[in-house]
């Protein structure tokens, strides 16, 4: 096994590294730091934390959110059927025109029944 193909990822993951925690450092090092009360009080938004955390939320966030998960993952499978478009010939075209084609009806159901609707 040729290891030598992994030396620009390596490379690249340890300069990344290297540029994030130097700029952390350097931050720290320079920044003034004199922590008051306010600054260390918790706030949400701006405003002072008014309700406990473990509050219920409303099942149409976790819709929404799980919706946008859905779409996002579809969006992830576009991408390389757009990059191996020219090499899965027809069979490749249509077989994705049938997963649009499903994403939308499903989308257009979603749309329909109120799903993304927020009152």
């Amino acid at each position: 096994m040729n290891l030598e193909s992994y030396f620009p990822v390596l490379l690249f993951i340890l300069v990344g590294a290297g540029v994030g925690g130097g700029a952390m450092l350097v931050g720290r090092l320079l920044a003034p730091h004199r922590p008051d009360g306010q600054k260390l009080s918790p706030y949400e938004c701006g405003f002072e934390a008014f309700e406990d955390a473990r509050m219920q939320f409303d099942v149409r966030y976790y819709l929404v959110a799980i919706l946008f998960i859905l779409f996002d993952l579809e969006i992830a499978f576009l991408f390389p059927w757009a990059v191996a478009y020219r090499e899965i010939g027809p069979v490749g075209f249509w077989s994705m025109m049938i997963f649009l084609g499903i994403l939308v009806v499903g989308f257009i159901y979603e749309w329909t029944r109120g799903a993304l609707d927020w009152e």
